[in-house]
């Protein structure tokens, strides 16, 4: 055809078409006007506040972070990683009673320096913390100090020492966390000084009590209990449901109950505490189980029953955002019952875990800034508790699927027999998988052993794309590895196992 005779592009069709093609796909939102000082604030500089201020600012927008406190917020500061650094130090002080099972010869009695334990704790805390405040800088996010509270759903006034600050913002992301729970058990009153210690106080713990009662058996509870148990602190944990860890599967509370009070741990399950009372020697602890009761004392009562979202004085109400008792009330995209503010992780309380918060946060900053609808997605959370040996779940429980209808099938596989438990001298626990039988769609995975922390990460992809006992089946797993006890239970659903 001769460029004289070629038809004119229809433009109005094209734009039709372009129009129907983009109808759907997230559009950027406009940056914030000159009237307000951020397009997104972040109230909380935890592992949600700080991950959703930095991809905020990925996706272009201008953040400001207020912290009260801290950068890194509870998990950096108190939870997660000081944690973690006494632990490291527990196992190695455990392994190094041991080395001459390994044929390893150490002269003299193996000691540990509980200043110096603190003193790497410490430092690792603060190098993250400084690590925060590095990524803040680099991705051009203003950090702001204070308490925040809100005076309308568009301005918050930042109060630190007495000096006030009101910043304007286009939208803001709510990520305070949680605070600690205090039980109403008569006589439970006083601080670390005293010797009532919360979790804060453990990560911090001035000294090594001799004798230490823990109330809770929960992830918190089972976790410093191993550690101080590990030092050679004379440790109780009381729980007043039937065993430890009773929010994941069964047999992981009873395997880690065998385990820990084989480690020495005291354990008092289906057990309430009545009372405290102070005395001479430290605290008198009255222990309820049944009809039986029991006495103990003990230098340090440490309260490990829970967190609760952390939204006082901050005037969330009195600017329409609703609150349910247990938290923030958010949909599944993150977004409040005000249109501009979303609320992340613990202060929802939907999951108290620090990667849900990261998780969620991501979300809330792609739907406030690049006008997506994303919603969160729950099937694949990972748990994970740094106990020795290690707990690591995710999925439905057994006991989960049952009551949802499924008809269930399950394999488990104990780590004793591979060689690389043996060679490496981890051979307690197993893997359990549970799945429903008219498809084989993997439906939750749950271990208790060394390293399952990091080997839980399979289990959460195959959960997150529906794969089948089959698919799994059909994956090489590297030999020797502790892996391999996740392919044989894989098998084991089908009882068909070979090192079973």
């Amino acid at each position: 055809m001769s460029s004289s005779t070629k038809q004119k592009p229809n433009i109005t069709g094209l734009i039709a078409d372009i129009n129907a093609i983009t109808a759907d796909t997230p559009q950027e939102q406009p940056m914030a006007q000159e009237n307000f000082d951020a397009d997104v604030v972040v109230i909380g500089a935890g592992p949600g506040g700080y991950v959703a201020a930095i991809r905020a600012a990925q996706f272009g927008a201008k953040v400001i972070v207020v912290e009260k406190q801290y950068l890194g917020g509870t998990c950096l500061n108190w939870g997660c990683i000081p944690s973690k650094a006494m632990i490291a130090s527990a196992e190695n002080f455990q392994h190094a009673q041991h080395l001459a099972d390994y044929g390893i010869n150490v002269e003299g009695k193996v000691t540990f320096d509980f200043e110096k334990i603190s003193a790497r704790r410490d430092k690792i805390v603060t190098t993250l913390r400084g690590g925060v405040g590095m990524l803040l800088k680099k991705n051009k996010i203003e950090h702001v100090e204070g308490f925040a509270k809100f005076t309308n759903k568009n301005t918050i006034e930042v109060e630190k020492d007495g000096q006030k600050r009101s910043i304007k913002a286009k939208n803001f992301i709510l990520a305070m966390g949680s605070t600690i729970i205090v039980p109403p058990i008569p006589g439970l009153k006083g601080g670390r000084d005293e010797g009532i210690w919360t979790s804060d106080d453990a990560v911090t713990a001035p000294f090594q009590p001799n004798k230490m009662l823990i109330i809770g058996g929960g992830v918190i509870g089972v976790e410093f209990g191993y550690v101080f148990n590990a030092l050679g602190t004379e440790v109780h944990v009381v729980e007043m449901l039937p065993r430890v860890i009773p929010m994941m599967d069964e047999e992981l509370g009873t395997e880690l109950g065998k385990l820990m009070s084989k480690q020495g741990v005291k354990l008092h399950t289906g057990t309430a505490v009545e009372k405290l009372e102070k005395v001479k020697d430290g605290w008198k602890v009255t222990m309820k189980s049944g009809g039986n009761t029991e006495e103990v004392t003990v230098d340090v009562v440490l309260v490990a029953v829970g967190r609760r979202a952390f939204t006082d004085e901050m005037n969330l109400e009195k600017i329409g955002v609703k609150l349910q008792r247990s938290g923030v009330e958010v949909n599944g995209q993150m977004q409040t019952s005000v249109d501009n503010i979303y609320a992340i992780g613990d202060v929802t309380q939907r999951i108290q875990l620090a990667h849900v918060a990261s998780y969620e946060g991501t979300i809330a900053a792609e739907n406030i800034v690049k006008g997506s609808k994303r919603e969160a997605d729950y099937r694949a959370v990972p748990n994970c508790i740094y106990t020795g040996p290690e707990v690591a779940s995710v999925g439905m429980t057994e006991g989960e699927a049952k009551e949802k209808g499924y008809d269930v099938m399950t394999g488990k596989f104990a780590f004793r027999p591979l060689g690389k438990a043996m060679a490496a001298g981890t051979q307690d626990g197993f893997v359990k998988v549970v799945a429903e039988k008219k498809y084989g769609e993997v439906l939750g995975v749950h271990m208790i052993g060394a390293h399952v922390t990091d080997m839980i990460a399979q289990a959460v992809v195959a959960i997150k794309l529906e794969a089948t006992v089959d698919v799994m089946v059909d994956t090489i797993h590297a030999h020797p590895t502790m892996s391999e006890a996740m392919l044989e239970a894989y098998e084991d659903t089908h009882g068909m196992a070979i090192h079973k």
